[in-house]
């Protein structure tokens, strides 16, 4: 651990001062319920001032308008505050490798919602290459399966996904995950566990 904050406040005020230091945070774990900046707040000055930062949501379920903010504020997973120590640790080695870790009880409701929802529009403006490249990001691939699967290196992958967040005006891995879902790129039937 390399640091911890009392609040959102707090929690971007230790970033920039890590990052003074060179020693910048990989993934931050934040509970919903902070204050006086509130955690989705929060999760996005952290997306927009460090980029390279993800972070993992603490939040009850219950909150579904709360869990659906934080995942398009850029969050990289997303458990229950009541989450045992091997769970956030999975998640934070999850989000480290720049994959979305969704609790089961989220990814189950999230699903549904999906299903029910239709499907998006043409995604104009991405090319065939980076079509293949998000909806790997939206089946939860990291860079190197992707670079693996599509015969590239990583750093071209890397590059494809840069774009493609670019494209879409997203702000993180996670959005363009999320968007790759809801426009109908991935078969959730087929493509997620």
């Amino acid at each position: 651990m390399l640091g911890q904050a009392a609040g959102g406040k707090d929690a971007v005020t230790l970033l920039a001062s890590l990052d003074e230091k060179g020693r910048r945070a990989d993934v931050l774990v934040m509970d919903l319920e902070v204050a006086p900046v509130g955690g989705i707040d929060a999760i996005r000055r952290i997306r927009a001032l460090y980029d390279g930062v993800e972070v993992i949501a603490l939040a009850s379920f219950a909150e579904e308008e709360r869990v659906n903010a934080a995942l398009e504020a850029g969050a990289s997973g997303l458990l229950p505050r009541d989450a045992h120590a091997e769970e956030v640790a999975t998640a934070v080695r999850a989000a480290h490798r720049g994959e979305l870790h969704l609790h089961p009880a989220i990814a189950k409701r999230f699903m549904a919602a999906l299903r029910e929802a239709p499907a998006g529009g043409p995604v104009a403006g991405l090319t065939a290459r980076e079509l293949e490249v998000l909806r790997l990001v939206g089946v939860g691939k990291p860079n190197k399966e992707i670079a693996a699967e599509l015969a590239i290196s990583e750093r071209t992958a890397r590059t494809h996904v840069s774009r493609i967040i670019r494209k879409l005006e997203l702000s993180s891995r996670t959005q363009a995950a999320l968007w790759a879902v809801r426009k109908g790129l991935v078969d959730t039937e087929r493509d997620l566990p």
